[in-house]
């Protein structure tokens, strides 16, 4: 990347295979095959939680996931820095439900603020790389320029 930034190859490397165990926790820990007789009294409102807070859990990962996805990219040289920036852009995610929480095991409960925190950190990864672009032209901009004289010179 050009300028100072943030990011780097080894430490997207390190998020990508952090985001990669949380994903696999994540999806063992939403099994449902794997809770058959677990979930008791409301068993409705308990798989009901489950799967929205699965839902809102996966959301967050690929959104996440994807973001590390064009960073690696990005440092393969298979992306461009324009490419990236119109392209590489990390979506909102959902949070999880107060309520639905109540109604999880503590272990459930524990990835899914784990998957919070991670999207968290790569969001603020994301704005510290969009924020270095302030004040420089890109590459766009640059070359309406670059236009704008060899017009003028006619």
């Amino acid at each position: 990347m050009t300028g100072a930034s943030p990011l780097s190859a080894p430490s997207i490397e390190v998020l990508y295979s952090e985001a990669l165990e949380l994903a696999d926790e994540a999806r063992a820990a939403f099994d449902f095959s794997a809770r058959e007789g677990q979930f008791g009294e409301d068993e409705d409102l308990k798989r009901i939680a489950l799967s929205c807070e699965a839902l809102r859990t996966t959301t967050r990962m690929m959104h996440g996931i994807a973001w590390l996805l064009n960073q690696r990219a990005f440092f393969a040289g298979e992306l461009t820095e324009f490419q990236l920036r119109r392209h590489g852009r990390l979506p909102d995610a959902p949070e999880a439900d107060d309520e639905s929480h109540k109604l999880l095991d503590p272990e459930t409960s524990e990835i899914i603020e784990r998957t919070i925190a991670l999207h968290r950190r790569i969001a603020r990864l994301d704005r510290t790389w969009r924020e270095s672009f302030e004040g420089r032209p890109g590459e766009i901009h640059s070359l309406q320029e670059r236009l704008d004289r060899a017009v003028a010179n006619f």
